[in-house]
This record gives C-alpha cells, structure tokens and sequence, in this order.
C-alpha cells in the first residue's frame, strides 16, 4: 500500500504544476470516483448518501459525501488543504530582451525560498483567457517541456556567492526562455496562442489576460539509500490535498464527510475561493439544514486542518524548541500555538490523537520556539469563519517552500490511514 501511495502521490504532482491544474486533477478523481458537479450558479438536487463536488476559479474545491443520515445527528467529519504553493508568476506585460536574451518577467508568489530556482529546468503552466468566435473563453495550459531557465552568475563574477547574498527579485528572476539575433521581438501572447492550438486544438482570436507558473520539470521521486524520502516540488501541501482524497475516496461511512482544498493560503487566503472567503461556508449552508440546526450541526462537527510541519533538520536542529522535533517517518504532527496561529486546542488533539492511537500510527507533536514566529495555515481562518472545531496537523518536511521539497516515504500511508478513520469514526468529541 505504501508504495501505491507514494506513485500515486508522485502522478498526482505531475498532473497538477499549477492549483487550476491541482483542483482540476482532483476533479477527475472523483468524477471517476461516481462524484458529481454542482454548478454554484444552478439550483442543487441533492440526496441522502450522495457524492458531490464544487469548484470555484478553477483552482478550490469543496468535495462532499453526504451521510444516510441527518448531519445534524453527528456532525460533519470535515478534512481541509490548500492547492497553492510558492512559485514566480509571470507579469502582465512580462517581455524582456536584454543582450539578445527574450526573457519574462516574474513576481514572486507567496513565502518563496528563491535561491533554489536558479539552474532548474523550468516549464510553464496555468490558465489562459481568450476569445474565440466572439465569445470568452479560459482554458488551462502545460507547456510540459523545459522551456526556460534561471542561470547563476558565475562565483567568478560573484566572489560573495558562498558568503550569502540578497536576490533581487525584480532584475535576478526573469528567466530566460531564447536568444535572437537583431531587433527580432517577440509576442508572449501570441505564443500563448500558438500553445491553446498545439495543446487543445484551439483556435484563439486573441488572448485576453492569463495566470500562468513557471515550475520545475524535475519529476518527484522516491530517494535515498533505502527509499526513505520522497523529493518533488509542491509537496506543501499538494501532498495534504492527496492523502485527503484518498481518505475521502474510501470513506463509507453513515456520516457527511467533506474535504476542502482551497487556493491562496500562501498569500493570505483572503479570495473569493480563499479560506478566508465564503466558498465553504456557502457550500454547506445549501447542504445543510437552515438556521438553528446549522449552528448546532456545525458545533457537533471538527474539521481536521492538514498542513506540512517542519521536521527537525539534522544540519538545523538548534531551529527547533528541543522537545518539539517532529521527524520524518515518525508519523503526523499535532500543531500546537498558544497565540492562534494553529486552532488546535487540548480537545481536538486529544481527539486526533486517540485515532492515532487506535489505527497504531505514530503521532507527534510540534510548537515553534518560543523566540522564533509562527507560520499559520487555514485551520484558524476556517475555525474563525464557522466556528468549527479545529485541529491543526500536518506531515513533516525539510525545504519548505523551496522548488524541491523533502518528505517521509512511510508519512503518507500514516496520514491517509488515520484520516481514514476520521472519515468513518462514529461519534465525534
């Protein structure tokens, strides 16, 4: 089973470079899995044990199992993720040509770690806006291939390299994607539309706007000596989004079970499709009963926020408090902060912990030093927004937010196997 789910991990990355591509990869998932869209825009017909799905931007996704019976009996078993990640995106208005070089010009999304992207082979992906026969359209695009990339200056020009250097973001980060000859120019848009015709078949009038990625080509991969990482881009938290889904593909459960995977947690989450927007709370109050009974279903109901964790590097270890070094391979992280920056309380780790416990996963626990800030995930903003009980957990990782990142091989079947039982637990705290 590890293994299975580790190939699958590594395909479900693959497939989704961007969190259009991520929600879209989700989609067929579960379509295949007999789950069936709701168009926010429709009246919904809706039964008891039915499978249902809604997207919004293309890039969040609400799945739901309605339960045989009334949520309102047992609450609702709610998993959630989020589908973006660090990268550079491409500007507007992007064309640079400087010393016979076409380059495009990128703005850094989210917390990225930035020095890892330079010498990578880089594709790009995402989705693009065009008309078509006098009407808009949007549809996503991969290029797949490498088709730029972001050299170093030699240490020979840059004597200082090794001793740390500030990257500016604005004239460092452009990567190169051609070189010509004269006051040769080039259309980024029309390559876009080249790419629509190549890809999809499509015969574009013009492209009107885009939100594209570039990402590394590298496929992730299972390393080390023994199998026991597993290395690829994205894994925060694309690898969170997985293990949920696999969870929610084998839930049979009497009870609604729901997994919630939304864009821009990186950058706040603050968007129409955003944990901090209404997407979720508006999709189960036209799920749920009204008033009254919503609140009460609500607060029999927890929501299981997964998130990566930082495992303890061996290089690092003086980055951690010395009683709180989750390590790779030793199962799920319980993220514990005092200030809310987690919304984990001694309750829902206690809950989260008894499964654990019961499915024989290991589990451990993280609090960030007390002289060091706290990152965050969308547990506190959910819990905030529907006063759902929350905890935070996560698997643990080294180079979060690099382009590669480094996870446990035996990580992933612990965290499916105890949201798993989440899904199917018959009674909640």
């Amino acid at each position: 089973m590890r293994e299975e789910l580790n190939q699958g991990l590594i395909d479900f990355l693959k497939a989704s470079p961007t969190p259009f591509h991520a929600t879209s990869s989700l989609v067929q998932r579960l379509e295949a899995a007999g789950y069936q869209r709701l168009d926010e825009r429709e009246t919904w017909h809706t039964e008891a044990n039915g499978r249902y799905y809604v997207t919004r931007n293309d890039s969040s996704i609400v799945a739901i199992k309605l339960g045989r019976a009334s949520p309102l009996l047992g609450g609702i078993r709610l998993v959630g993720a989020h589908t973006d990640s660090p990268c550079l995106r491409v500007k507007p208005q992007p064309e640079l040509q400087r010393q016979g070089f076409w380059q495009l010009g990128v703005e850094v999304y989210g917390g990225a770690l930035l020095a890892p992207w330079f010498d990578r082979d880089l594709s790009l992906a995402g989705r693009v806006t065009f008309r078509r026969d006098g009407k808009v359209e949007s549809q996503l695009i991969d290029f797949k291939l490498p088709i730029a990339t972001i050299p170093n200056l030699a240490i020979h020009l840059n004597r200082e390299a090794n001793q740390g250097w500030a990257i500016n973001a604005q004239n460092e980060l452009p990567p190169i994607l051609a070189q010509f000859a004269g006051d040769e120019r080039v259309d980024f848009r029309a390559v876009l539309t080249e790419q629509l015709a190549r890809e999809h078949g499509l015969n574009a009038d013009v492209v009107l706007d885009y939100e594209l990625s570039f990402y590394d080509t590298q496929a992730a991969a299972v390393i080390g000596l023994n199998g026991d990482f597993i290395a690829g881009a994205r894994l925060d938290n694309l690898l969170s989004c997985y293990a949920g889904l696999q969870a929610l593909l084998t839930a049979d459960s009497e009870e609604t079970c729901v997994l919630v995977c939304n864009d821009h947690e990186e950058v706040g989450s603050c968007s129409a499709c955003g944990a901090d927007g209404p997407m979720l709370e508006q999709t189960l109050r036209r799920l749920l009963p009204e008033g009254d009974e919503f609140v009460r279903t609500i607060q029999k109901s927890l929501l299981v926020s997964a998130d990566n964790a930082h495992g303890v590097h061996p290089n690092y270890a003086d980055k951690h408090d010395a009683n709180h070094g989750p390590k790779l391979n030793a199962g799920p992280v319980i993220k514990v902060n005092s200030n809310q920056r987690y919304a984990t309380n001694s309750e829902t780790a206690g809950f989260f912990r008894h499964l654990c416990m019961a499915e024989e996963v290991p589990v451990q626990s993280f609090v960030v030093r007390s002289d060091m800030g706290c990152g965050s995930t969308i547990g506190p903003i959910t819990a905030s927004h529907l006063g759902v009980r929350t905890v935070d957990i996560g698997l643990p990782t080294f180079a979060m937010h690099s382009i590669r990142e480094l996870a446990g091989s035996h990580d992933l079947a612990h965290l499916v196997k105890v949201l798993s039982a989440f899904y199917a637990s018959r009674e909640l705290p």
